[in-house]
């Protein structure tokens, strides 16, 4: 078994080619949020995956092993909810209404501009659809927000200062 202990956020300050020349593994949300677990890369080796706990592995992370071998990370297509606002009956501003109801259940959210996906549960589809949501099922990859406090937080396409002003 191939022992892994080290992360690259998003492969960063790997050159893009050695990404590419890596094996890869694809894993569902929940063994991505788990700091240690086994898989089996796509060169078909054995990986034990021992990491700092309370690590969380998302798509497009590179681990790397103990032979230095770089292993790219897929996130999974899994079953999912896809909830978007109603063209009928709501609004844009009900995926805020919703996404705080959430929050308030402390259910991880995937959040995009036009819809948000959280992992199936009827008990929330029910409640969603009583807001007047759209909610489907769904097989897709599943990146929920890190929250305000994780230590990696979710990543920006954009470069600009994040600065608030403080002045001393």
């Amino acid at each position: 078994m191939l022992q892994i202990s080290k992360l690259m956020s998003q492969g960063a300050g790997l050159a893009p080619v050695l990404v590419k020349r890596a094996s890869s593994i694809e894993l569902d949300w929940d063994v991505r949020q788990k700091s240690r677990f086994d898989a089996t890369d796509s060169m078909g080796r054995t990986l034990g995956i021992f990491l700092p706990r309370g690590t969380v592995v998302r798509g497009g992370d590179v681990l790397v092993a103990e032979d230095g071998s770089l292993i790219k990370v897929l996130a999974a297509a899994q079953p999912v909810l896809v909830i978007t606002a109603c063209t009928e009956h709501g609004s844009s501003f009900d995926l805020i209404r919703a996404a705080y109801h959430l929050g308030n259940r402390h259910v991880p959210i995937e959040l995009k501009p036009d819809h948000l996906k959280i992992e199936p549960d009827h008990v929330l589809a029910d409640m969603l659809r009583a807001m007047h949501l759209t909610v489907r099922e769904a097989t897709e990859a599943f990146e929920p927000e890190g929250g305000a406090y994780a230590s990696s937080g979710h990543s920006h396409d954009h470069a600009h200062a994040h600065g608030h002003g403080h002045s001393h």
